[in-house]
């Protein structure tokens, strides 16, 4: 059983928020009293996981962006805002696998296109969160890195640079924001069961499991709970960590 959480009064925001661990984060904290602004470039998918939460008796907008586009990054804090008032929690989660091939024949326009969305689009949304933060004295944001931002694997180079990147990137935000009421972290999720984890190939991922500890997939749900605990009062001490998510891949 998870921990329950009072959110009420209080505005989250998640981007790549239509599915995985993105849809399911906004959900718990919709569950937790939240209004949520969901962000997603797809707006067909975007606007079903919107109306299952308003049809469920939730506060909740959808907002399609690209996350690299800092133009419609801002736009979209300032619509959470005008909307809600305020801005008390945000979730930056959307990322794509991008190439799986060894470096040497990665593309420039697929290294760009990584580094754009996992990691401009992180720089992107925190900026204007935190420029809204700051106003009101108080806010929690968590990163999505990865694993792959704690160690290295093959055939990953341009995704493990850019959720290196999203480590880095937290660390030094948080320290800017920390005696100013906003604490800044990340979490590193390990084989998570989501549609980005189905583009993997299975005899790759049956490889990968091995070294899972665990011995199975996470859940989105499970990433969820250690978002909003780290958005919690329950993580009131917790700055610029990079937490692993990943069922003890990391560990050995």
């Amino acid at each position: 059983m998870y921990p329950v959480y009072d959110f009420k009064h209080q505005v989250a925001l998640v981007t790549g928020a239509s599915s995985g661990m993105g849809l399911a984060t906004a959900q718990a904290f919709a569950k937790a009293g939240a209004a949520v602004v969901l962000v997603d470039r797809s707006a067909d998918r975007l606007s079903a996981a919107t109306d299952g939460l308003t049809s469920a008796g939730h506060n909740a907008i959808g907002i399609v962006c690209d996350v690299a586009d800092e133009s419609q990054a801002k736009a979209a804090v300032e619509r959470a805002v005008e909307e809600f008032g305020r801005l008390d929690m945000a979730y930056n989660n959307a990322g794509i696998l991008g190439p799986m091939c060894e470096m040497s024949e990665e593309t420039s326009e697929g290294y760009e296109q990584t580094q754009a969305v996992n990691l401009r689009g992180i720089w992107t949304f925190m900026k204007h969160e935190l420029r809204q933060m700051k106003k009101q004295g108080s806010g929690a944001i968590v990163n999505c890195s990865s694993l792959g931002g704690l160690v290295g694997l093959p055939g990953r180079a341009a995704y493990h640079a850019s959720k290196h990147g999203v480590i880095g990137l937290t660390k030094s935000a948080a320290l800017d924001v920390a005696a100013q009421g906003i604490r800044v972290n990340a979490i590193c999720p390990g084989c998570i069961d989501t549609p980005m984890g189905e583009e993997i190939d299975p005899a790759a991922m049956k490889e990968f499991l091995k070294d899972q500890p665990i011995g199975r997939m996470g859940k989105p749900d499970e990433v969820a709970a250690a978002v909003l605990w780290l958005c919690s009062p329950g993580a009131s001490l917790i700055v610029g960590v990079a937490l692993p998510v990943d069922g003890g891949f990391v560990a050995h």
